[in-house]
């Protein structure tokens, strides 16, 4: 969420260092550098900055660069652009002792010190590693490279743990060494553009709030799907699950908190982002962990053919359907649905509420169907908010059917040859620059989301729970589809389709 503007408000004089770790990994090369040349490009940096990359290859400045361009490439951003950019761009080995060697980055901060030219320096450290070298990597960093004269920020990518105990490892080990206000914990899809427009689309619009809780609204329905397995990531994923990769932070944190948390008394402006996360975590108190009846499972066909997963025998889910309930005034009774799932149909991501039957509608209008309405925010593949509403058939016929209002992003606002959304990253960094925080999942947010699912997580596992079977390609497991139907509540209109071109 930003402020009041996104033009950069950096003192003249000031100098802002962004020190990528992990800079030679594959998340810096296709998502950090890529971000920060976005902002770059649209002059949101401040004048006087450098990144420095950080790493245990052995590599020159030019070596680095060269890593590095060919992810640069396509980004709609001029090729002088692109390596004035470049030239920005340094790199420091970590040496032998790796992310931990005290020295190296002692080394690296002597480097910047002598860089600075008297002027106040600023520091920005994106933690693109994993997180069991978390804990050293900060320890390092506080011994020998924290800015002296200006402001420390430290970015942290998920997976923020596996569980309740793992992850207050993982808050501990940063802790000791960094402030909450420093931390910033990335979950890109908290960067997208439908999730950032929550809060200005429920809280801007004086008829949407009337129909915002358990009088109106039947279900809500948060929804992830992918059309591919694991695809050689299998060896990860195998650790995790979709429950834990998909389900209990993209959406129960990035969706689910911003569609159904209550008002703060400030959206924008420097007191909002910590504002913003308390009703975040005041939604996540309101739910009771799930129990192991709220849970439908699946596997795909072939799922243990990834030759980087080891265990041929592994029970690990790729789908999943999961009911929670919000014990709040605003949402109590309402079913919460989240549906996740790998090598299925479609490639989607929505968040999608319904809405219960218009009042004596069969006697209105004669027996004829009339379907509930819906709205629908559509994050994938193409961001669009559409309400499901009724209108007469066109024509001699006046029985009621569905349509839809409707804004396309892509056809609405960036219709213009060169002009695109800005990435999730670039929004991130962006607001990390600024130092806002209502983007970013604050600890005790973190510590109850997993409150809510270690239980079943570990229940799970415990007793070797099997998930039902499911071909590649199709829309999940059987008893998927019903499942969800029992659960929700939700009504399908089978006449309507909805058309995604145009």
């Amino acid at each position: 969420m930003a402020d009041d503007g996104i033009t950069s408000d950096f003192i003249e004089g000031e100098r802002l260092v962004i020190i990528i770790v992990g800079a030679s990994g594959d998340l810096a090369k296709r998502k950090t550098y890529p971000s920060l040349l976005s902002l770059y490009a649209c002059n949101l940096l401040p004048r006087d900055f450098v990144v420095y990359g950080y790493a245990r290859s052995s590599i020159t400045d030019e070596g680095l660069r060269d890593q590095i361009r060919p992810y640069l490439a396509g980004r709609k951003v001029a090729d002088s652009v692109i390596e004035d950019f470049l030239r920005l761009c340094f790199y420091k080995s970590g040496g032998r002792g790796g992310y931990g060697d005290v020295r190296g980055w002692r080394e690296l901060d002597a480097i910047l010190r002598n860089e600075r030219g008297g002027y106040r320096q600023n520091r920005i450290f994106y933690f693109a590693i994993p997180p069991n070298v978390f804990a050293e990597t900060g320890s390092a960093i506080k011994a020998g490279c924290m800015a002296h004269d200006g402001f420390n920020r430290m970015i942290v990518e998920k997976p923020f743990g596996r569980d309740l105990e793992s992850c207050r490892d993982i808050l501990e080990s940063l802790g000791r060494h960094f402030d909450e206000s420093c931390l910033y914990r990335i979950d890109h899809y908290l960067g997208k553009e439908m999730v950032q427009n929550l809060i200005v689309m429920r809280f801007g619009n004086i008829w949407m709030e009337n129909m915002w809780n358990r009088n109106y609204v039947q279900c809500v329905v948060l929804t992830f799907k992918e059309p591919f397995g694991t695809q050689g990531r299998g060896g990860y994923f195998d650790q995790y699950g979709i429950i834990r990769d998909i389900v209990q932070n993209h959406l129960l944190q990035g969706f689910m908190c911003l569609l159904c948390m209550e008002c703060p008394n400030k959206l924008m402006g420097p007191e909002a982002g910590e504002k913003v996360r308390n009703e975040k975590v005041r939604v996540l108190e309101a739910m009771p962990p799930v129990t192991l009846d709220e849970v439908f499972l699946g596997q795909y066909e072939g799922y243990t053919d990834d030759e980087t997963i080891t265990n041929k025998a592994s029970n690990c889910p790729t789908f999943a359907i999961i009911r929670c309930f919000i014990n709040n005034a605003r949402w109590a009774g309402v079913p919460i649905i989240f549906k996740a799932g790998k090598a299925l149909e479609e490639g989607k991501a929505e968040m999608r509420v319904q809405f219960k039957d218009a009042p004596a509608v069969e006697t209105l209008f004669d027996g004829h169907k009339v379907p509930r309405n819906e709205i629908v925010m559509q994050l994938q593949p193409r961001e669009t908010i559409y309400m499901k509403s009724n209108i007469k058939t066109p024509g001699f016929s006046t029985t009621p059917i569905q349509s839809e209002l409707e804004v396309k992003y892509d056809t609405r606002y960036f219709s213009g040859a060169g002009e695109s959304n800005p990435d999730a990253y670039s929004r991130l960094i962006l607001d990390v620059l600024h130092g806002r925080s209502a983007s970013f999942v604050r600890s005790d947010e973190l510590l109850r989301a997993w409150e809510i699912f270690t239980p079943v997580l570990h229940q799970i596992e415990k007793e070797n729970v099997k998930p039902h079977v499911y071909k590649a390609g199709s829309r999940g497991p059987p008893g998927a589809d019903a499942f969800f139907t029992e659960k929700s509540g939700y009504v399908r209109n089978d006449d309507y389709t909805y058309s995604s071109f145009g």
